[in-house]
């Protein structure tokens, strides 16, 4: 599918051309990632008309078509922001609405209870990782390598087969967007990995497979770096809808690393996490440190990259 899509790219001229702010210096196809939207929504809509996957799981996961098409269409045409982020907001509320909205937390110590109104911090929440995915796809394999680990990780955690196709789906298109990438997944493919991740841990943490702490600690290398970087550009006064090169996997790679070493010791940091997840997850009074855990781990890693590359000022 990743193959067709790359054909039909250069035949119309769909093209990422690289500029100051890119990380890459060939011009590359884009789009790729809707092999994986194609194969994803398939494969679950199989399992829906096949009884193997739980309704209101699968609209909620269908509720991303809206977000693959009009990421698709930017990727093609460029869409005002305003109309991205509508279609971002419209197809998180379908899929809280479809979910329920998100059951009370087992905190280990107390299980903490959403009203109804906080459901929108929730919404906002499915929306940033919509977009965190997105910010962080600046590299070749990076985004991909990051929902095929949390996917494979969420399986394993769960026994559940969905995940694994969402892992699947992503690793098809690795193959082609490895260093050096010969596709770009653009924003169709960046946006649903992130939806389909927060739909994930939302899901699991409403049927008592998994706390929500658990996916918020696989996914600590993404948020944390992007969270990081949005504030330091935000008290430096900063356009922050300006696009920079300015994210610590970005800082690292003008350094001096290679794309693929980034990801591979990224990788190794995500396996360090789910060892830690792994030795903590069934106890429950402890459940709350995976996080903070996770961000300590993160915080030396990105002290790190500040003494090869530092933050830099406009």
């Amino acid at each position: 599918m990743t193959y067709l899509v790359r054909f039909y790219a250069l035949k119309k001229s769909i093209i990422d051309i690289p500029n100051e702010r890119s990380s890459h210096t060939v011009p590359t196809p884009r789009g790729g990632g809707i092999a994986i939207a194609v194969t994803w929504f398939s494969t679950i809509t199989i399992l829906f008309f096949t009884d193997k996957i739980e309704k209101n799981f699968y609209f909620s996961l269908l509720s991303g078509i809206l977000l693959a098409v009009i990421s698709f269409a930017d990727d093609i045409m460029n869409l005002s922001p305003k109309i991205r982020l509508a279609v971002q907001a419209l197809s998180a509320g379908l899929a809280l609405y479809f979910l329920g909205g998100l059951q009370p937390v087992d905190l280990g110590f107390i299980s903490l209870k959403i009203p109804h109104l906080a459901n929108i911090i929730v919404w906002i929440a499915v929306i940033w990782f919509i977009n965190l995915f997105n910010f962080l796809d600046g590299i070749d394999g990076y985004a991909t390598s990051e929902a095929i680990f949390v996917s494979t990780a969420l399986f394993f955690l769960t026994s559940d087969l969905i995940p694994a196709l969402l892992a699947s789906s992503a690793a098809g298109f690795l193959i082609w967007n490895w260093q050096k990438a010969k596709i770009f997944m653009g924003d169709v493919g960046s946006t649903l990995l992130g939806f389909n991740i927060a739909i994930f841990a939302i899901y699991y943490q409403n049927t008592s497979q998994l706390s929500i702490l658990i996916p918020l600690a696989l996914t600590t290398v993404f948020w944390f770096d992007a969270t990081v970087t949005l504030v330091r550009r935000k008290l430096n006064k900063e356009q922050l809808s300006k696009a920079h090169r300015k994210h610590a996997y970005q800082r690292i790679t003008q350094a001096g690393w290679s794309h693929q070493k980034t990801v591979l010791i990224v990788q190794i940091i995500n396996l360090f996490l789910f060892t830690i997840i792994l030795i903590f997850k069934n106890i429950q009074n402890f459940i709350l440190l995976l996080p903070i855990i996770s961000i300590v781990i993160l915080f030396f890693a990105y002290f790190f990259v500040e003494r090869k590359k530092k933050f830099p000022k406009e």
